[in-house]
């Protein structure tokens, strides 16, 4: 992996990290050094499963609130 490369995927990983429009989270780039090319990108795919299924859960959880808002308004 080139050094551009590792650096993409770095970025992506701290946008994956932020769950606001907050600054990026920073790394500490000696942190990074621990981790291996295919760790990094473990780690985004990681990332990434857990920020669909945080979608997924919280659709299934608006949709129950809306259900039940229905259900006390008539």
């Amino acid at each position: 992996m080139t050094k551009e490369e590792k650096e993409l995927l770095v970025h992506d990983i701290k946008m994956l990290i932020n769950s606001t429009d907050e600054p990026l989270v920073e790394i500490n780039p000696k942190f990074l050094d621990y981790f291996t090319d295919d760790e990094l990108m473990v780690l985004k795919e990681d990332l990434l499963q857990k920020k669909k299924n945080f979608m997924q859960n919280n659709a299934d959880w608006l949709n129950e609130i809306y259900e039940k808002t229905k259900k006390d308004e008539l």
